[in-house]
């Protein structure tokens, strides 16, 4: 994918926040097997570039159960919850104008590509995973596919595609039901402690700059509920439990 284009770059979370927020963007290809439109895209200030991954609300294909707002607002909003977790789950992300107008820039990850992503979401004993299912859970993703999930060669796993996020029904739909009925641990019981009280202050006021009220609403109501039982959602019956493709 990369070749001849900018290479991906390892950036610490702040650097590459203010890269994507303020560099020159430059459209250097498309992603085709996406549903919506998303470009491979550079960002370049002050002689450090990165690549990137650009995508314009205009490019937006609507769905029928999110009406509101955009795919591209619910991309930043998942990224917001996950930096106030502090678990690092979702690259560096921002809302910003570009060549096609204005839509989601993300920080593009290099994946190692010899992980097998069949074996990979099948693992029991992955705190990151595990993470994720919690992040989920607190988002609402409606579309946690396996190719949403990316492995880096540092052994981090990074989760993107969040358009899918945020809706006042329930619609989790991932493949990561491995813990499903098992109690939290006590890490994630701690952090969800600490997002609820987030969620009234400064990340409920970054929300609501992205989200409905009554999104954001709903999302302090899903960590109320994850506090109050203390353990992974399980599948309700009333929707496909996983997303299809899985992957």
């Amino acid at each position: 994918m990369t070749d001849g284009l900018t290479p991906p770059k390892a950036l610490p979370e702040d650097e590459a926040l203010v890269l994507l927020t303020l560099g020159e963007l430059e459209v250097e290809g498309q992603v085709l097997d996406s549903s919506n439109t998303t470009f491979y895209c550079s960002a370049t200030l002050d002689g450090v570039a990165a690549a990137c991954v650009y995508k314009p609300m205009a490019g937006e294909r609507p769905l029928w159960d999110f009406p509101d707002g955009t795919l591209a607002e619910r991309e930043v909003a998942a990224y917001a919850v996950s930096a106030a977790t502090g678990w690092a789950l979702v690259p560096p992300t921002v809302l910003r104008d570009g060549p096609a107008g204005e839509g989601m820039v993300q920080l593009w990850i290099d994946t190692d590509e010899t992980v097998d992503l069949g074996r990979l979401v099948r693992r029991r004993n992955d705190a990151t995973l595990r993470r994720i299912a919690v992040l989920d859970a607190v988002i609402n993703n409606g579309d946690r596919k396996g190719g949403h999930l990316l492995p880096t060669v540092e052994g981090r796993i990074y989760g993107i595609d969040h358009g899918v996020t945020f809706n006042v029904d329930d619609k989790l739909r991932t493949v990561l039901w491995q813990w499903a009925g098992e109690p939290l641990t006590a890490e994630a019981v701690d952090t969800l402690i600490a997002l609820r009280a987030d969620i009234d202050g400064p990340l409920g006021e970054r929300l609501m700059e992205l989200l409905t009220t009554r999104e954001v609403r709903r999302t302090r109501r899903r960590i109320d509920r994850l506090l109050r039982s203390a353990i992974h959602p399980e599948p309700s019956g009333d929707w496909p439990a996983v997303p299809w493709p899985p992957f």
